[in-house]
């Protein structure tokens, strides 16, 4: 298939060599030298593409998503940071008849690690002896705190059990570590996911990618996995 990467910064070079690996190739790239396009302008550049994955920031995903569904090009979006306007992108999505799929993290380990910890917690719910936690820690650089992923991680388990404050640790150079703990009277069960490098998260664009070619709607990457793992 025939990618379009917006922004090639470090996670888009990544991006952009897993796609060619996986035998696809980068049809479009937009770097810093198109962030004066208007979506009009950026539409045109995208004509041809069979999806467009976006690691920029925050304020450019509207303008983004809005290029994409002119241009009727399906849209992964790795960006973070732009939650609190989801209602008026989800609008722009499906009053262009987009695709559009995104995820707090694009990890296929940390998302698989969701449903691990969603149907632990549906498994210690009936114990209500066991109190549940979730912990996070990343490197000093990583400035949010919580983390989007352990913010998603606290969502999924709060569906079954009560979960309190997270844990959320900024230092050196951690790599990005997830725990999700049910401690009780007499012993703790924790679960851990690390992350040893972002090569995760590009694969899980690239699959994003495939996932949603000539497919519509507003997505979450977790809907991509589900269907894949049948949960």
């Amino acid at each position: 298939m025939k990618i379009a990467l917006i922004g090639y910064g470090a996670m888009g070079r990544l991006v952009g060599s897993v796609a060619i690996e996986r035998g696809h190739e980068i049809a479009v790239v937009v770097d810093d030298a198109d962030s004066a396009l208007s979506s009009a302008e950026l539409a045109l550049k995208l004509k041809g593409a069979n999806a467009a994955i976006d690691f920029t920031i925050a304020s450019a995903v509207r303008r983004n998503v809005e290029a994409c569904v002119m241009a009727g090009v399906p849209l992964v979006e790795g960006t973070t940071g732009w939650n609190d306007h989801r209602s008026e992108i989800e609008n722009v999505v499906s009053s262009g008849n987009g695709g559009f799929v995104f995820g707090a993290n694009f990890s296929i380990g940390v998302n698989l690690f969701y449903k691990v910890a969603e149907y632990a917690a549906e498994i210690f719910a009936k114990f209500p002896e066991y109190d549940a936690f979730v912990e996070e820690q990343h490197h000093s650089r990583k400035k949010d705190a919580p983390s989007g992923t352990a913010l998603k991680l606290k969502n999924v388990i709060s569906k079954h059990v009560e979960v309190g404050d997270i844990s959320a640790t900024r230092a050196g150079n951690i790599p990005g570590t997830h725990r999700v703990g049910f401690d009780g009277p007499a012993d703790q069960i924790l679960l851990e996911h690390t992350a040893r490098s972002r090569d995760g998260f590009a694969l899980g664009a690239i699959l994003a990618a495939e996932w949603i070619e000539g497919r519509k709607g507003f997505h979450e990457f977790t809907d991509v996995i589900g269907e894949i793992v049948g949960v």
